[in-house]
């Protein structure tokens, strides 16, 4: 698989702001929400920032923006699809 990553950052060492966040919310159409093995799909209008933490309060990771559709959180088959 060919896919690379235009911008890659660490959570940790330069968490995401609120800023940049609703900028990737929206340039995005559709959003995948991963937590745990349950995932949820909505269209980006409807996402907020609640959407995209944890339940430490911080933001998921990791933010995979492809095309238009958005994964926030970790889900194997949901990346795979995303970057096919």
């Amino acid at each position: 698989m060919g896919v690379t990553a235009a911008e890659e950052r660490s959570s940790r060492k330069d968490p995401f702001s609120d800023a940049d966040v609703l900028a990737l919310l929206k340039r995005a159409k559709t959003v995948i929400v991963a937590k745990g093995k349950n995932v949820r799909t909505m269209k980006a209008s409807e996402a907020g920032l609640d959407d995209c933490k944890g339940p430490t309060g911080n933001y998921r990771a990791p933010m995979v923006l492809a095309g238009k559709s958005l994964l926030v959180g970790f889900h194997a088959e949901s990346l795979e699809e995303l970057v096919a």
